[in-house]
């Protein structure tokens, strides 16, 4: 009751004609700038720390959690309409939302897009209010050795079940990898692929490989089969914005299995939302297979339903774990973490009671911004489908020059943007020779996190790998990485088997 009487209190500061403004304001900014590839969330809220220093740390936070949440839904239109997601979270979205577009049906799309964001995100923010406590104590239990188990059963089992070749999912995942570790290493000050490049000493920033391989590599491909392929580009529209029944309860039970796999993936540092969306895909591509009319690959709703559930709920405990530990799980989190440094403030068990005020209304916030969310993009749906109206010559070359203009803004170096043109031709090449790019991106984010935790993992046991298998948390890790595998294996025989029959 004590925590009820809190919220409330939050509903109370957060409900003010201001806050409720700011909260509005979040949601379109953060809603306008995930529509717009080669921007992000993350990039967005780093750009508004200083503007935000008039305004009270309550108002500040406010806009930001909405910025956070609103970039979501900006990253799953632009990955539905046009197969070019902002950031890496929206990946999943592509395989089956752009397919439902193509087929017509890209308003339906965007509506189960929106409704599954707005259940995730809903009962992500009521466990964040009743189960902070539990959450911060299940958090501290993980050490150097479940951080490294868990990185390496998301570089496993996404290079497995994502690609249909293990071993381009495999070369993919190293290529990422190999990314991830260019710059000096931070313990031994050693130069690392650099190629005496200077510019390379602080390693390549994840937004520019997210922007490049996603959007400028989309854009590249579209333009070398822009003769061939011309009748893709123009998504035919249904004229009806909503979701029939039947579409609804199809796409139901996704949305609550998304939300049940993205949930824990918003305690721990794994790089965000990334990897619970495509394990909430490839979950329901595998029970789809039990059908007896399989629809991945044709527009599954389901396909596209999960992941978007399952990234708001990893969103939103990962608003929850910045707040109770001091944990950043993502880059948004992480610049709103120096955000609270900067007005004064330490995210953790205290901020609860020396900062009541803000910490109930900025957790208040966050239900109000997922209904502002949801009727914002719900009712607008076949309003965003509308951008395939735009003849594509003008719309790709938008693109490109917000991929451009949004690195520079970032770093501020002509370097960045030749970097961005080189990886660029990469994701090109990826998708003109069917490599994935989820396994990539996972080895770009989880790689430095991995390298981290088995270093410290020895160093703490003086060499000694045993280390690495020594508690339940990493048996029961690496005993799902085995099933998993099992599974991909059999799929795999039985693929091959029905080929060669």
């Amino acid at each position: 009751m004590e925590t009820l009487g809190l919220l409330m209190e939050g509903f109370a500061g957060a409900l003010t004609p201001m806050n409720l403004l700011w909260v509005v304001l979040g949601c379109l900014l953060g809603t306008a700038v995930g529509v717009m590839p080669g921007l992000g969330s993350s990039m967005a809220v780093a750009l508004l720390l200083p503007m935000t220093f008039a305004l009270e740390p309550t108002a500040a936070f406010i806009l930001f959690a909405g910025v956070y949440f609103g970039g979501l839904f900006g990253d799953s239109t632009m990955a539905i309409l046009m197969n070019t997601p902002g950031q890496a979270s929206a990946i999943a979205s592509t395989f089956e939302g752009h397919r439902m577009a193509q087929d017509g049906r890209a308003a339906q799309a965007l509506a189960t897009a929106a409704i599954g964001a707005f259940i995730g995100g809903i009962i992500a923010s009521v466990c964040v209010v009743f189960l902070a406590p539990a959450l911060a104590e299940f958090s501290t239990s993980f050490g150097p050795a479940e951080y490294f188990a868990l990185a390496l059963f998301a570089f496993v089992a996404t290079s497995s079940v994502v690609a249909d070749s293990v071993l381009r999912g495999l070369a993919s995942l190293v290529l990422g990898l190999g990314i991830a570790v260019v710059g000096i290493d931070g313990v031994t000050g050693t130069e690392r692929f650099t190629m005496g490049s200077s510019q390379l000493f602080d390693g390549i920033p994840l937004v520019t490989v997210t922007v490049a391989v996603l959007a400028l590599g989309e854009v590249f491909h579209v333009a070398s089969r822009v003769r061939r392929e011309r009748r893709d580009l123009r998504i035919r529209r249904t004229g009806r914005p909503w979701l029939s029944g039947a579409e609804f309860r199809e796409a139901a039970p996704a949305w609550l299995r998304g939300t049940a796999i993205g949930l824990p993936f918003g305690i721990v540092p794994v790089g965000g939302s990334e990897v619970p969306t495509f394990l909430a895909y490839s979950a329901e591509r595998r029970l789809d297979r039990r059908r007896r009319v399989p629809m991945f690959g044709k527009g599954a709703i389901r396909g596209l339903a999960a992941p978007e559930a399952a990234g708001n709920a990893t969103t939103g405990m990962a608003m929850g774990a910045l707040l109770t530990l001091g944990l950043p799980v993502s880059a948004t989190a992480a610049i709103m973490l120096a955000a609270f440094r900067q007005y004064g403030l330490q995210p953790g068990p205290l901020l609860f009671d020396r900062s009541p005020d803000l910490v109930w209304a900025l957790l208040a916030s966050f239900f109000i911004a997922m209904v502002v969310l949801l009727a914002i993009n719900l009712p607008f749906a076949q309003l965003w489908a509308k951008l395939l109206l735009i003849p594509q010559h003008y719309l790709y070359a938008g693109i490109t020059l917000f991929c451009g203009l949004g690195i520079y803004a970032t770093t501020g170096a002509v370097f960045d943007l030749l970097m961005l043109l080189a990886l660029g031709v990469l994701g090109f090449l990826m998708r003109r020779y069917g490599y994935p790019l989820a396994p990539l991106m996972i080895g770009m984010v989880l790689g430095p996190l991995a390298e981290t935790s088995l270093r410290d993992a020895l160093l703490s046991s003086v060499g000694d790998p045993a280390i690495l298998v020594s508690s339940p948390i990493t048996w029961v890790i690496y005993g799902i990485l085995a099933v998993v595998l099992a599974f991909s294996v059999r799929a795999a025989v039985v693929s091959r088997t029905r080929r060669d029959v």
